[in-house]
């Protein structure tokens, strides 16, 4: 049996079904889209269903017409819906218009050309392929069709398909159809902005506080990440503060600056005392200064100390750990030489496994040389010749968890440290960054 979302939808009862089956028929969009239209004879063909407009009415959405593509850079059309006179298998048939526009009868069928309009839902732009919240399986779907039923003069949009069928259906395989079907009835969707579907890459269910509460907090997370403005409030507000504060945890750190900028004290304060103290200094650490100082006046003495000396372990910068236990030398230094004086130097082994590019005058960056393809290299080669580059580098201000993902990413025994014009500053050596890390976890 299809899994079909509660509420009432348009269908016959036993007791009518035999008149009804003359009266109404259901179609998926899948299997219109594309189809061939015809004036009054299959030799007269128009065009092809590009798009269906529909008009958001109570309840169910009525179609309002037929956008039809011409190709050939043609304009496309709109053929109201009143002109539709059948569907058949390969078909549509509309009748002609009952005056002619002059300007689109040269290329087209005389009917207006199709202009996009407040308020209307088109069923290609607007619903397919874009994700929903689903509800019932509480996790993010994607609308693959939409359910359609018409009956006399009236085509009205019923449900949206997020079962695997309906994606099979949508990228025409039909034939390999096996899934149960999973239809999401109308009245319980929406777009989160008719005039923005364009831009929204979402549609949502109409749900209710206490079923936004059943949610797990990273599914909520993901929600609120879909959403901005107004919406993004919205749903934050409708959360208890428990639950709050668990998805202000597990969002992303653009999401969670957002939420707070717009919080209420009173209600900042209930949330933040929902949090472990780690917790409070992950988000605090990804605040304006502002708006982190607002928020830890909100907390005991002792927990915004707490917080405070996490933060101040945390933001330890590139800068104060600056060494100066390297090697750079400019571009025309020769392979050879360069090797004399390391054997020479009596510097650790740390200190020359990578040398240092630049231009001398300013300490410019210019690239690196490994150790071993140096050692590789003939004597007469100049470092320019064999340094790599661009450098991967840390700014002076990056903190020693900024410098930890780099060292994680890219496996360096050590970063050069740079202004914000790439002069060179500094090293960081690998064995510092684990020194305080290790710290950290003693902490």
């Amino acid at each position: 049996m299809p899994r079909i979302f509660p509420g009432s939808s348009p269908q016959p009862t036993p007791s009518n079904a035999a008149n009804s089956a003359r009266d109404y028929r259901t179609f998926y969009y899948s299997e219109l889209r594309g189809r061939k239209i015809c004036m009054g004879k299959i030799s007269e063909r128009v065009g092809k269903i590009a798009d269906i407009a529909f008009k958001l009415t109570e309840t169910y959405p009525d179609a309002l017409g037929i956008v039809v593509e011409h190709g050939w850079g043609k304009p496309a059309e709109m053929i109201p819906w009143p002109k539709v006179t059948r569907i058949e298998d390969d078909y549509v048939f509309v009748s002609p218009p009952d005056q002619p526009d002059p300007g689109t009868i040269k290329y087209g069928s005389g009917f207006p050309c199709f202009v996009d309009q407040p308020g209307w839902i088109l069923l290609e732009s607007h619903l397919m392929g874009k994700t929903i919240f689903d509800m019932d399986g509480r996790r993010t779907e994607v609308v693959n069709d939409v359910h359609l039923l018409v009956s006399h003069d009236r085509m009205i949009l019923v449900h949206v398909d997020i079962s695997f069928n309906g994606f099979l259906r949508r990228w025409g395989l039909s034939r390999v159809l096996h899934s149960k079907e999973h239809l999401i009835n109308w009245k319980y969707v929406q777009p989160l902005s008719l005039e923005d579907a364009v831009t929204r890459d979402a549609v949502r269910l109409s749900i209710t506080r206490k079923q936004i509460e059943e949610l797990p907090p990273e599914d909520l997370a993901d929600t609120l990440e879909e959403l901005t403005g107004k919406e993004q409030q919205a749903l934050f507000s409708a959360l208890a503060p428990e639950t709050a504060a668990e998805t202000l945890v597990e969002a992303e750190p653009r999401t969670q600056r957002q939420l707070i900028a717009d919080l209420r004290q009173e209600r900042a304060a209930k949330i933040l005392q929902e949090m472990s103290v780690p917790q409070l200094a992950d988000l605090f650490s990804v605040l304006p200064h502002e708006d982190a100082v607002k928020m830890m006046r909100l907390l005991p003495a002792d927990q915004a100390q707490r917080i405070g000396e996490l933060l101040s372990q945390r933001e330890s910068m590139a800068q104060s750990m600056l060494s100066e236990d390297y090697m750079a030398l400019p571009k025309e230094t020769l392979v050879g030489s360069v090797l004399t004086s390391i054997r020479g130097s009596g510097k650790p082994h740390e200190a020359i496994s990578y040398i240092y590019v630049i231009q001398p005058e300013d300490k410019l960056l210019l690239g690196v040389v490994d150790l071993r393809d140096m050692v590789l290299a003939l004597d007469q080669r100049t470092l320019g010749e064999i340094m790599v580059s661009p450098v991967v580098t840390a700014e002076a201000d990056d903190t020693r968890d900024d410098l930890a993902e780099l060292f994680l990413k890219y496996h360096f025994r050590m970063l050069p440290v740079v202004d914000r014009r790439d002069h060179l500053l500094g090293v960081i050596h690998f064995n510092d960054i684990t020194k305080g890390l290790m710290g950290r976890l003693r902490v």
